[in-house]
């Protein structure tokens, strides 16, 4: 039985697991605290910042993977010198920790991006402004995710306080133009060492608040499917990425695809997959990772829809009203990441397979209105 070691013990670790048991795949992780959301497949608690913690909990897997990317690269480095297979390794895991990395790698392949700029000094933000304004988005290049670290802005002062400490970001900041974009779309694309693709449909994401609610597979037409599947294999070989990867786009005014961001691991746009693919990105994420061979990614029902559940307030730790919720949707599928409860926080989704994607999205707020007793719609 091969044994993956999975660091973070957040809900993708967790959503892991079914997918490992059902291929006999032993599954470990390697959580933060005790009580994380990969609660049942934690075998060790610690500080992935420790290397003789690392190393510790990598003599006990065969292959070391990732519930987020925030792992010190040097510290995977020298896991990589020993023996230790970690997949996707530090040489792909940087350009999805920096985003100016990732812009400056993708820059060199040659792939549609929006306008961009490293920034060290307030001078640095005000000329780009001035050429690309009058609103511009500024990015930290390390530690942002889920609309934390980015602001938009029309003024340097307004990131004074990054500027100030932009040491801690690696010694400069990223702006962007502010595209003049119709949706955001995702991209899912899988590899495994041997180099074997695949991808899934193309998906429409809905934000609110910077985090995700909605995804919508496959992306209503017209779309550039065919174009996004390109640039996201693309960028999988390009960056020799291993294991699930998602390449979150804007579908500009014009029909132009941009990349946005990177995530190098399972991601909030394909949960659909679940119960919406053949093979879940959790299934094919270790499939790849093991270099096994990568599985069938076709919907089933011919799309489906996924709605988060974002937390209401530290008080509400549970969904509330299950069995009404189930009882009057049974056509539904609900997942809780059991994780403790903050505003905004990702708390669980609901799926829904069909091909009516208003008609589900529906179902699946009403849904959400039942559990948390809150109006979860984008307003």
């Amino acid at each position: 039985m091969p044994t993956v070691g999975v660091i973070g013990g957040g809900q993708l670790a967790r959503m892991m697991q079914p997918a490992a048991i059902a291929m006999g795949i032993e599954l470990r992780v390697f959580a933060e605290q005790e009580g994380s959301s990969a609660h049942y497949a934690t075998t060790q608690v610690g500080d992935y910042t420790d290397f003789d913690q690392l190393a510790r909990f990598a003599a006990t897997v065969d292959v070391i993977t990732f519930d987020h990317e925030h792992v010190p690269l040097v510290l995977l480095e020298k896991l990589v010198a020993g023996g230790v297979k970690v997949r996707p390794g530090p040489a792909a895991l940087h350009f999805a920790q920096n985003k100016l990395a990732m812009r400056a790698a993708l820059a060199d392949l040659g792939l549609p991006l929006p306008i961009w700029a490293a920034a060290k000094t307030a001078a640095d933000i005000d000329k780009f402004i001035e050429a690309n304004g009058p609103e511009v988005v500024v990015k930290t290049p390390i530690g942002g995710y889920d609309g934390k670290g980015v602001r938009v802005i029309r003024q340097a002062s307004e990131v004074s306080d990054w500027l100030e400490n932009i040491e801690h970001f690696g010694g400069a900041l990223l702006c962007e133009q502010k595209v003049p974009f119709i949706r955001e779309l995702a991209q899912l694309v899988s590899r495994n060492p041997s180099g074997e693709l695949q991808s899934w449909d193309t998906v429409q994401t809905v934000q609110k608040d910077g985090v995700c609610l909605e995804v919508i597979a496959p992306a209503p037409s017209p779309v550039d499917s065919l174009g996004a599947k390109e640039i996201a294999k693309k960028i999988a070989r390009g960056l020799e990425v291993v294991g699930v990867m998602a390449v979150e786009m804007f579908e500009t005014t014009n029909g132009e695809l941009l990349v946005n961001e990177l995530a190098m691991r399972p991601h909030n746009s394909g949960h659909f997959s679940i119960e919406g693919s053949k093979t879940s990105q959790f299934e094919q994420h270790l499939r790849a990772v093991l270099d096994l061979p990568l599985g069938d990614t076709e919907l089933v029902g011919g799309g489906s829809v996924m709605v988060n559940l974002l937390g209401v307030d530290s008080k509400n730790r549970q969904v509330e009203n299950y069995a009404a919720a189930m009882s009057k949707f049974p056509n539904l599928k609900f997942h809780s990441y059991q994780k403790a409860p903050r505003q905004g926080r990702k708390m669980g989704h609901i799926t829904a397979l069909g091909q009516n994607h208003l008609e589900l999205l529906a179902a699946c707020h009403e849904a959400a209105e039942l559990l948390y007793r809150t109006d979860l719609r984008i307003k």
